[in-house]
């Protein structure tokens, strides 16, 4: 029988208590990390999603203006109204530059940096310089052919649920093409923060985050993970991306 000391004490091998902050991919918002909240509750981690200005439920706030640098500003503004410390700063796709920018003004609130299938720029790079210059093209044509500033959503992964597919149609709005154009600005050079580096392997070798995963199994001060999944795994493999965030925060 336990004594009330061996009651109390935590289990060895359960991970420790971890805030989570998500810096979310284009066209999405929080609300695209609906499934995993939960897994995190169940975990004990406390999981944060907010949305940029402009999209999501702050669509009613988009305008020409918005850029790479309004998103990290949103971002900073969580940790610091939140008072948050010690987080797990997350980005997924586009919100690799905005994570990249947000761990270069608030390394100090930081514990560890992980890029989920993300673009992960240095000083003076902007998102565009990453595509193709078709892709370029394809993306600027696209907001001449609307409002002049935004960019429609990019078609979601073939592997999507239907059911996913009508729930993400209907919540993705356009992108500030500005957010692709800004280039990020480094006061602190290349991050010493303990990076990891998530690739979804089932959209290889074609997709544009090769280059990243290529460079995270290469250079010193990376761990390297793969995931059975499309771009979005917390959309379409919620359980499989929490068991890995686990593996990678216990580690």
């Amino acid at each position: 029988m336990e004594t009330p000391d061996e009651q109390r004490r935590p289990m060895s091998n359960a991970s420790p208590q971890r805030t989570f902050l998500v810096c979310h991919g284009a066209w999405g918002g929080g609300w695209s990390w609906k499934k995993v909240h939960p897994l995190m509750r169940a975990a004990g981690h406390r999981l944060l999603t907010p949305t940029y200005t402009g999209l999501g439920e702050r669509a009613h706030l988009a305008n020409p203006a918005i850029d790479l640098e309004t998103h990290i500003d949103d971002v900073l503004n969580v940790i610091r109204y939140e008072d948050l410390h010690d987080i797990v700063l997350l980005g997924h796709s586009y919100g690799g530059m905005v994570a990249t920018g947000v761990a270069d003004r608030a390394r100090d609130c930081i514990a560890q940096l992980i890029y989920l299938d993300a673009f992960v720029p240095g000083d003076g790079q902007c998102l565009l310089d990453f595509l193709p210059e078709s892709e370029r093209q394809r993306m600027r044509e696209g907001a001449a052919a609307g409002d002049g500033w935004r960019i429609p959503p990019n078609p979601t992964p073939a592997d999507t649920p239907p059911a996913d597919l009508e729930w993400l149609k209907a919540r993705r709005v356009p992108m500030p093409l500005k957010c692709f154009e800004t280039s990020l600005k480094l006061t602190h050079g290349e991050t010493r923060l303990p990076r990891s580096y998530v690739y979804a392997t089932r959209m290889a070798p074609t997709d544009v985050f090769g280059q990243f995963a290529k460079r995270a199994r290469s250079e010193a001060g990376w761990r390297y993970f793969e995931i059975d999944a499309s771009h979005s795994p917390g959309v379409t493999a919620p359980d499989a991306l929490m068991a890995l965030l686990q593996e990678i925060v216990a580690g």
